[in-house]
């Protein structure tokens, strides 16, 4: 196994490395005032800490890279403990991933996060918050989130004199968590759905239904039609616009006195971290017949937009009948990701169709009741109050028909667009449902609790101890009798879900001896309807990663260090073509050609051709890849867009072609959320799309069911969202070399590599 723990960097990029550490006030650009705030408002991780609400004491062991490793008694004690020790690095993180879901951040940025709070408000869980909806995620959830919120709200106490640096720069005050806190919905990619179909709606009353379908080239393929009732003409751009919560971007918060002359400039905002910018998720298991082991190695790598804080949390959980490691995301209770004693698991998005919008007739007699089956209903109307910083509240009203929330109303023609997403159905919160699987003792009894899966759709990918390997496409998939999902359909009762499927897609021990997923198409051969269409090129990833697993080879956990960072261009491989078969006249533009033909495809940061490749993507006239244009027109093409590459090379970068590094053109940065001094250094990064190596790659693991100790893992930038910590950004060195670290299992592996030891003590 290879897990590299010394970093090689250039020495161009030493110095902002070496301050990452420890933002102090010698190697960042905070004052120093800034820094000590953000100092005393450090939690404490060794020692003793004397807490309400334990039975029992429970030990905390950080390992040297910031990962908590906490040993309890009791099950309550240990998820009482998990939230109490979360809460110590991110709470504000978990503060603003809470206002987000609950419609609460205009109380903080003021007006113009009015219309997010109304939507998040709109579509949000409405309940019932009773016995079913616990019961999904695991038979004891409710006991379990009981405790987890018990140990926040008893850090929130604890600390309610020194909280957190952003809470002391905003005035911000923490409020207690409650178990309906823990289970608030993520609804991005329910709206995202929804978004899919009011677009292709769109394109249909403009091209056709056709050449709509022709441009959306769905795959598998599907002859779309427009369900009887629904007139697409109608469908305007306001009504996409309504999904959009009022914009991308938001507005810095305001810092309070005493703080405001420290913070010498302020960044935006922005959207809370785990906004999902979709750039791609990998996972493979491989069974004993393809590893060096003889054993199943996991590996998952979901690539979700960077962020700083972190958008997962790496944490061991370990307690009669618990023992389980890996990440989570907020609200970050149990393990979304990672592995116990007996099984290792992954996870990529499926793509599922988990959302409709359904177009309500409007009464014309009285806007607050639609046609269903022939009669007049009527909508539930909630109005509530948002509190807006500097501002009177707004008062909104909130509209639901039996279907969901009404997010727009087409007065001119008596319309209502209502949103049906499998986010109103129990047990859909997100993640939530990993609590069974980190229970599972085996595949078979993985496969039987992922079928409790609600949100987000996910390939589930299992490894256990026994040899066996295991896939399921999980989640809430409706069932639609007749109609496809594809485009709106009306509220008039024709179109219902006729509840869900339980025919999901799965594998268990394959005679190939591997599973890989890709966010590709992974329908089986006859399998129908569809969980979903994807795109032609969300093939390219899965094309690359079976071209690298090849029977009779034994793959080593370095290989599968390298399958993950993998950047070989699929897409480049099947444009190279273009450039041969033609002379350019211009020596510049004849010896870049010719460096892209010796090319070995792969976008690696230090790449001259690479910059090259991706400028001329982005210059080139998009016919040029064309089947449908002639070779020699696609050839011309393909030059005139090198030409523009190389002029659009020079004049960002120089003539001096040693600095046209496709890594200048690739970068992540990791911004504080709100105070620009303690952001992190941007870093250089090679793949990309179309490569395994994709975009982000927030989180990394590579689990090994023959000795779990042999694990390694890698996330960014840091364990601890607090500036100050020694694990605020502490992973981004090894993360911007394509570095990982142990992930430590067994007791003895974590006594080697303990850092900090804090005891929870009754008190």
């Amino acid at each position: 196994m290879l897990i590299r723990s010394i970093v090689k960097v250039s020495p161009r990029s030493l110095w902002p490395l070496a301050c990452i550490a420890l933002l102090t006030a010698s190697c960042s650009n905070a004052p120093s005032d800034l820094n000590s705030v953000a100092q005393q408002s450090l939690a404490t991780i060794d020692g003793q800490i004397n807490v309400k609400g334990l039975a029992q004491p429970v030990e905390v062991i950080r390992d040297q890279w910031g990962v908590p490793h906490i040993y309890a008694q009791s099950v309550e004690d240990l998820f009482f403990a998990q939230g109490y020790v979360i809460a110590q690095d991110r709470l504000w993180q978990m503060e603003w991933w809470r206002r987000d879901r609950e419609g609460r951040l205009a109380e903080i940025l003021g007006p113009a996060a009015v219309e997010r709070d109304r939507l998040a408000r709109l579509t949000k869980f409405q309940g019932p918050f009773d016995e079913t909806e616990w019961t999904r995620y695991h038979p004891e959830a409710k006991r379990l989130m009981d405790a987890y919120v018990r140990g926040v709200n008893t850090y929130i106490t604890d600390t309610a004199g020194n909280l957190p640096l952003e809470f002391k720069l905003t005035g911000t005050r923490p409020e207690p968590w409650t178990p309906e806190t823990v289970v608030l919905r993520a609804n991005q990619r329910v709206v995202g759905d929804a978004s899919s179909e009011l677009r292709l709606a769109r394109s249909v009353a403009q091209l056709g239904v056709a050449e709509a379908n022709k441009r959306a080239a769905p795959d598998p393929w599907d002859d779309l039609k427009v369900p009887e009732g629904l007139d697409v003409r109608i469908i305007g751009e306001a009504v996409l616009e309504s999904l959009r919560g009022g914009g991308p971007g938001l507005p810095k918060p305001e810092i309070v006195e005493p703080y405001r002359n420290l913070v010498q400039r302020t960044a935006s905002a922005g959207l809370p971290i785990d906004l999902i910018r979709e750039i791609g998720s990998n996972n493979w298991v491989m069974s004993g017949k393809l590893t060096a082991t003889g054993m199943p190695v996991i590996a998952n790598d979901p690539h979700r937009e960077v962020s700083n804080p972190s958008g997962r949390y790496l944490m061991h959980l370990h307690a009669p009948g618990w023992n389980v490691i890996g990440a989570s995301e907020a609200p970050f209770i149990g393990i979304h990701i990672g592995h116990n004693q007996h099984l290792g698991w992954g996870l990529t998005v499926v793509g599922t169709d988990q959302a409709d919008v359904y177009v309500e007739e409007v009464n014309p007699a009285n806007a607050n009741e639609v046609l269903y089956n022939g009669k007049w209903e009527p909508l539930r109307v909630v109005r509530e109050e948002i509190k807006v910083k500097g501002e009177a509240p707004r008062q909104v009203e909130l509209k639901f028909s039996r279907h969901g929330p009404v997010f727009h109303e087409d007065v001119e023609n008596k319309r209502a667009y209502v949103l049906r997403s499998v986010s109103a159905d129990p047990g859909s919160a997100w993640y939530l449902n990993s609590l069974r699987l980190a229970q599972a003792a085996d595949c078979k009894v993985f496969l039987e609790e992922g079928m409790y899966w609600g949100t987000p759709s996910e390939n589930l990918i299992c490894g256990d101890v026994q040899g066996n390997i295991a896939w399921l496409a999980a989640g809430l998939a409706p069932v639609r009798s007749g109609w496809s999902g594809r485009l709106p359909v009306p509220g008039t009762g024709k179109y219902e879900w006729q509840g869900f499927r339980k025919d999901l897609p799965r594998e268990f021990n394959p005679e190939r001896g591997f599973v890989a997923t890709a966010n590709h198409n992974i329908h089986p051969k006859g399998f129908t309807p569809p969980l979903m269409y994807k795109s032609a090129q969300s093939g390219e990833r899965i094309a690359r990663i079976l071209q690298v697993i090849q029977p009779g080879k034994k793959f080593s956990m370095e290989d599968q260090q390298n399958l993950q960072v993998d950047m070989y261009s699929t897409r480049a491989e099947a444009d190279m073509p273009l450039f041969e078969g033609w002379k350019a006249n211009d020596e510049e533009v004849e010896s870049a050609r010719d460096a892209l033909l010796k090319w070995d495809r792969k976008l690696r940061k230090e790449s001259m051709e690479a910059a090259v490749y991706i400028a001329w993507r982005e210059a080139a006239d998009e016919t040029v890849r064309s089947a449908g244009t002639p070779l020699a027109a696609r050839r011309k093409l393909a030059q005139a867009g090198l030409e523009k590459a190389i002029q659009r090379l020079k004049n960002d970068f120089g003539a001096d072609r040693s600095q046209w590094r496709y890594g200048r053109m690739h970068t992540r940065a990791f911004p504080h959320p709100f105070v620009s001094e303690f952001d992190l250094p941007a870093v250089e990064r090679g793949g990309g799309a179309g490569t395994v190596a994709a975009d982000g790659a927030s989180f990394r693991e590579i689990l090994d069911a023959g000795d779990w100790d042999r694990s390694m893992v890698t996330q960014v930038p840091g364990q601890s969202g607090q500036p100050g910590s020694r694990f605020y950004g502490n992973l981004l060195p090894l993360w911007a070399e394509n570095e990982y670290f142990p992930l430590v299992f067994s007791r003895e592996a974590v006594e080697k590599n303990a850092a900090h030891r804090l005891t929870l003590q009754p008190r």
